[in-house]
């Protein structure tokens, strides 16, 4: 044998053999059947999810009524955060504990569902008037004795326009004057003070059957977080004939006065 034939079978010796190529085994096609599944299935997880959203954490909505003119106008749309007063009570029968993540703060903007049946669901107002706490209205201005306190003293409501500084008054059916909120109960009241139904009037009557001042801490559904403004391509305010852009009110997103701090009281 040769040298340049045992240097061949030598070199054969340690070739890696080719590997043999495995088709890919064919994909079936999707039945209708599993396609309609697949679609359902996917539907009921969108489905689910939106509901936590809505149900747990923010919900959209759309202002209607001009009771927190000019804090918020009529029509523009908000962005309500229900997580910070997010709470989960124990069943009835068995009334002792309850979990909750935050609840609402004086001055807070919120939103909640009034007692009086009125046609409206919801109504978006501010929260004056804490559990304990008194509230009072003299002269067209708001005094607060904070609970533990002595003193009353007035708030300086910076949110007001010109046109409600010193305007807020009560019905001619109230007679008192002084309101103490009760325990798990809040005072609200809405930023347009010449023209909002809120505790002053009960939320539309204080004659009427089960008429309260005060809001149940249950039907308070959630703080607003953002307002996107509102646009009407079809009236002043969107696109006008001359081609020019203009909001109707301007989105104010993270910047909108969706609380207060009332230093006076501190």
């Amino acid at each position: 044998m040769s040298e340049n034939e045992i240097k061949e079978k030598n070199i054969s010796a340690f070739r890696v053999p080719e590997t043999t190529e495995v088709p890919d085994s064919e994909e079936h096609p999707k039945t209708k059947l599993q396609e309609v599944i697949e679609f359902l299935r996917d539907l009921v997880i969108i489905f689910l999810v939106v509901i936590f959203v809505r149900t747990f954490l923010a919900a959209p909505f759309q202002i209607s009524g001009s009771s927190m003119e000019e804090s918020y106008h009529s029509g523009e749309f908000i962005l309500v955060n229900k997580f910070s007063y997010a709470r989960v009570d124990s069943p009835s029968w068995m009334n002792f504990w309850a979990i909750s993540v935050g609840d609402p703060i004086r001055g807070d903007v919120v939103i909640l569902r009034p007692h009086a049946a009125n046609g409206k669901e919801y109504y978006i107002k501010r929260v004056i008037g804490l559990p304990g706490d008194r509230v009072k209205i003299e002269e067209g201005d708001v005094f607060l004795k904070i609970a533990g306190k002595t003193d009353f003293v007035k708030l300086e409501e910076g949110y007001l326009s010109t046109a409600n500084k010193g305007e807020t008054f009560l019905p001619m059916d109230v007679k008192e004057t002084e309101f103490i909120v009760p325990e798990g109960q809040y005072f609200t009241m809405g930023d347009n003070r010449n023209n909002s139904s809120d505790s002053r009037s009960c939320f539309m009557s204080c004659s009427a059957q089960n008429a309260t001042h005060f809001v149940s801490r249950a039907n308070i559904v959630g703080k607003l977080f953002i307002d996107f403004g509102y646009i009407n391509i079809f009236r002043e305010g969107g696109v006008r004939t001359t081609g020019e852009w203009k909001w109707t009110y301007a989105p104010r997103f993270l910047a909108t006065p969706k609380d207060w701090v009332y230093r006076e009281l501190e």
